[in-house]
């Protein structure tokens, strides 16, 4: 197990209630399991329709459970943006 910080953003952070907590976890299904237990539906519906990046380098469509996390590490939940 690996222990690091998840930071949420846009409307992320605000269905967490927070802008980012601890992880405690080998991979990034992991941590996603953990930070989805005692929240809302609303939370794991942002969280299953964002993209992460993982010191910076983007998960894109691997599956969460080979991406493993490393100690002291960032993980940035991002949720889809609008824009123009």
């Amino acid at each position: 197990m690996a222990k690091g910080t998840m930071r949420y953003w846009a409307a992320a952070k605000a269905a967490a209630g927070t802008h980012e907590e601890p992880y405690d976890a080998a991979t990034l299904e992991d941590a996603v399991a953990a930070a989805r237990d005692g929240r809302g539906d609303e939370f794991a519906r942002v969280v299953g329709r964002s993209s992460f990046l993982v010191d910076g380098d983007p998960v894109g469509t691997r599956p969460h459970a080979s991406v493993a996390l490393p100690e002291g590490g960032v993980v940035e939940v991002l949720p889809p943006f609008a824009g123009g």
